[in-house]
């Protein structure tokens, strides 16, 4: 299952960045294009290449990094919330509003994922494709099943680790994976500049 559950992480982390990153490159380069048709001599080069269909697939990338940026904030406990009144709660009833809120999490996304794949299953059976890249509707709105289930996943995940540990996932926004500082490397760093 640990197996599993590390594979199912980095295909998440992978999707995300890979989308995320891609999507950046392809809007510079449309918006480089443009410019440069506007330069009398590079006209007649640039007037050969379309790229009308960047946008529309620059939104589908985004929509569907969303989706399953939004798992991944689950796991990760980097969605806002606002914790004020819970933690000021006793704490077995803290205990239980938490769960409450993990289950409603989980059914939301749940009832989400249940609905998109209806309408998906819907979609094709249909002719229906997206105006500029000529995709079948479906496969655009299949993020919304897919990123939906893998959210509701999550929420069931960190309920059972809540469960069993008594802890949340919490983002500090201060950590920067692959960087490892020591309180004491910091203040030497800082002492040797203060010698010099």
């Amino acid at each position: 299952m640990r197996i599993f559950l590390r594979i199912l992480d980095r295909l998440e982390e992978i999707l995300i960045a890979s989308l995320i990153g891609a999507a950046t490159i392809l809007i510079f380069v449309a918006v480089v294009h443009r410019y440069a048709s506007g330069v009398p001599f590079l006209y007649p080069v640039m007037h050969k290449i379309h790229l009308s269909w960047a946008q529309e697939l620059c939104i589908y990338m985004f929509v569907w990094m969303a989706k399953f940026g939004a798992a991944y904030g689950v796991r990760t406990g980097i969605h806002v919330g606002v914790d004020v009144l819970i933690n000021n709660l006793p704490p077995y009833l803290r205990k239980q509003v938490i769960f409450f809120g993990l289950f409603c999490g989980a059914l939301f996304t749940a009832v989400v994922g249940t609905m998109g794949a209806k309408f998906v299953y819907g979609l094709m059976g249909t002719d229906q494709t997206t105006p500029d890249l000529e995709l079948p509707s479906w496969i655009v709105y299949l993020c919304i099943p897919l990123g939906s289930y893998l959210m509701c996943f999550r929420f069931c995940q960190v309920a059972w680790a809540y469960f069993w540990t008594g802890e949340l996932p919490h983002h500090d926004p201060a950590h920067v994976e692959g960087v490892v500082e020591s309180h004491q490397a910091a203040a030497d760093v800082a002492a040797e500049e203060l010698a010099r």
